[in-house]
């Protein structure tokens, strides 16, 4: 639960509207990304690779080192903050002010979210790495001896920027099979299944990439792929011919949440120097965190073509 910071300042009806509204924010990072709380300023992860899988006893154990892959991610200082005139607290009939707090607790709620989506965007850009060294998305993952591997594909589409059902549906299966075929850094097969599957799309792709998970039937063919995964809409995603699978219930999510400090909520109403000679309320929002990639074999980038 997000901590509160009480000067003796705040307005009690404010104080509540802010995380009742905060707390009932829709939101879907928590789903998509491993939470991992921080105790400092960075914190280093030590990927070490796939551990060793089952084998017969034989003479005994068999000590074998797995591979340290790793990077370090600062946190960072997040804020938001409204300003109101006093007269504006005076003069305030109808609750416009508390409307206001209340969507100041939507953005800083869904801010992991954009975040994440950033992440998204931009995964494909140089310097947004995994923890093999190469981009997020990249059709050159090595890791030991797992050969080159690809979370990048390029379904075809007769309009790219507005795929049918039935191609999205075509696109999904792939993406899937992909995931599925992914190996270990000693070369086997990671075993995965086909649960935990959520599509992030464009908002433009929302309603097709709906039906073809939830329809039973699409072009007089029995739908296999009815329930086989979740549809989640990003409203930052603009690139309309782009789309994401990832899998959200291994160990280790497709990104991770690194959580130094929750959302606070504060308020100085006239009582600073500026606020006196002012006259402005402020009403802030702050908070210390930070979103990274997690196992980049969680997630497939797909961009019709």
């Amino acid at each position: 639960m997000a901590a509160i910071i009480d000067t003796g300042l705040i307005l009690p009806s404010l104080k509540s509207t802010f995380f009742e509204r905060y707390g009932s924010q829709p939101t879907f990072y928590q789903d998509l990304a491993t939470e991992l709380a921080s105790t400092k300023d960075k914190e280093d992860y030590k990927w070490l690779g796939s551990l060793p899988r089952m084998r017969e006893w034989g003479t005994g154990r068999l000590a074998r080192g797995v591979r340290n892959e790793s990077y370090s991610l600062d946190n960072q200082k997040y804020e938001s903050t409204l300003e109101v005139d006093r007269d504006e607290i005076d003069d305030d009939q109808t609750g416009q002010i508390r409307i206001r707090v209340q969507e100041l607790a939507a953005r800083a709620a869904t801010h992991k979210d954009y975040l994440l989506a950033q992440l998204l965007i931009n995964g494909a850009t140089t310097g947004f790495n995994s923890y093999d060294g190469v981009t997020f998305f990249n059709d050159a993952h090595v890791s030991g001896d797992s050969g080159s591997q690809d979370n990048t594909l390029a379904p075809s589409a007769t309009a790219p920027s507005d795929p049918t059902v039935d191609e999205f549906k075509k696109a999904l299966r792939a993406a899937v099979g992909a995931l599925l075929a992914f190996k270990d850094d000693t070369g086997d097969p990671t075993a995965v299944s086909a649960t935990g599957l959520v599509c992030v799309v464009p908002p433009t792709m929302y309603l097709n990439a709906l039906e073809a998970v939830s329809a039973t039937v699409i072009s007089n063919t029995s739908n296999v792929l009815q329930g086989a995964a979740r549809i989640i809409a990003f409203p930052w995603l603009t690139t309309a011919t782009t789309w994401y699978l990832l899998k959200t219930d291994g160990v280790v999510r497709p990104f991770i949440f690194q959580n130094r400090a929750s959302v606070e909520f504060t308020a100085l109403e006239g009582q600073s120097d500026e606020g006196y000679r002012r006259e402005k309320y402020l009403y802030g929002v702050g908070a210390r965190y930070a979103m990274t990639y997690g196992e980049w074999r969680y997630a497939i980038r797909n961009v019709f073509a």
